[in-house]
């Protein structure tokens, strides 16, 4: 049906490694992956084996758990979409730890979670490059942001800037850009 790797960690994973709830749903216990140190796989690669047939309308969602907290979604595979390379931002881990089970049990640890689910009812299939792009414009906003206000006056109540200054800011940028390729990969950490 479909296997995962963690790039850089481990050899294709198929579902037999993970506990079938039911039907639709598994789930990878990273406590007998990893153990505790769960935080330390960022990326999680999930592809859709060949002889598996999903509905067009299906995809196969991927969550993240850490101890404690809820379930995360962080991306899918379609048949229109058979692999993805999904980035694992681990919530912090919820105070329920100790409170939900008793002193002589075993640790809630992190899981993976994979559910069969409706397409539509999915948000966007990468969270990752979403929550990239929106950090990216954050910091170019602020950028530019902090440019304009070593510039401005005061009118009042309003902040006056030259005409020019998105052309300077603009034309300053793409120069340190040129200069220094290591510059826009700050942005977008």
């Amino acid at each position: 049906m479909f296997g995962v790797v963690f790039p850089n960690r481990s050899f294709p994973i198929d579902i037999s490694t993970f506990t079938q709830i039911d039907t639709f749903h598994w789930l990878l216990d990273m406590n007998t992956f990893v153990g505790e140190a769960y935080d330390s796989i960022g990326e999680v690669c999930i592809f859709l084996l060949n002889n598996f047939t999903l509905p067009a309308d299906k995809a196969l969602a991927v969550y993240i758990q850490s101890p404690g907290s809820p379930f995360l979604f962080v991306g899918a595979v379609t048949l229109a979409r058979p692999s993805a390379l999904l980035s694992l931002p681990w919530p912090e881990p919820g105070g329920l730890n100790n409170h939900l089970t008793a002193p002589d049990a075993a640790p809630l640890s992190a899981k993976i979670g994979v559910s069969v689910e409706e397409l539509s009812s999915l948000p966007s299939l990468d969270v990752a490059a979403e929550k990239k792009i929106e950090r990216l414009a954050m910091r170019v906003g602020e950028n530019l942001f902090n440019f304009m206000q070593s510039f401005c006056g005061v009118d009042g109540s309003k902040l006056v800037v030259p005409m020019d200054i998105l052309d300077r800011w603009f034309k300053k940028f793409q120069e340190r850009a040129k200069r220094d390729p290591e510059y826009l990969k700050g942005f977008a950490l």
